[in-house]
């Protein structure tokens, strides 16, 4: 082998080791770190415990969900297909278009946490356009999450469904 030979390779594995570091701190962000932002509902199935499954929020729901870095989240999905109310009057609504909004909508804000190990998020509640989620805690199942894209899936929605939701990133 010549001199050339081997100094030639010995700037290779030179150059190759300086690059090491950088190549480890471009590792993956941990799921908590991908998670911060604010998401755009896609769609959300639900699947009875007879297997149905059906669009929980009608065609085109809309829906964000936001995810701060200091563990606080908002929460919000609504039906594009509820009806306007004939009276442009809150305190004038009928029971039906009551009835419609309400189940129409979910929102709720509080506090989340990342199990990394399980890919569960956990967010518990402080309050709930569902009164009866106050102060509870509810559970999805990451199933991925990509730069742009989450899915999960709830095992236990308040209706007694499991739901597999998509979110994409907002910009």
């Amino acid at each position: 082998m010549n001199r050339r030979y081997i100094i030639s390779v010995s700037a290779l594995m030179a150059l190759g080791l300086a690059l090491l570091p950088s190549s480890a701190i471009s590792q993956q962000k941990s799921l908590k770190e991908q998670l911060v932002g604010t998401w755009t509902l896609v769609s959300a199935i639900q699947r009875t415990k007879e297997g149905v499954k059906s669009d929980r929020w009608g065609p085109n729901p809309r829906g964000r969900a936001i995810f701060e870095a200091n563990g606080r989240y908002s929460f919000m999905i609504f039906r594009s297909d509820v009806p306007k109310f004939a009276s442009n009057n809150m305190n004038e609504v009928t029971a039906e278009e009551s009835k419609a909004a309400i189940q129409g909508m979910t929102a709720n804000y509080g506090t989340w946490s990342i199990d990394e190990a399980t890919k569960t998020l956990t967010t518990n509640i402080e309050a709930s356009s569902s009164p009866n989620l106050n102060g509870g805690a509810q559970k999805r199942i990451i199933s991925s999450l990509s730069a742009d894209e989450l899915k999960y899936t709830n095992p236990a929605s308040q209706i007694g469904s499991v739901d597999d939701v998509v979110w994409k990133r907002a910009r």
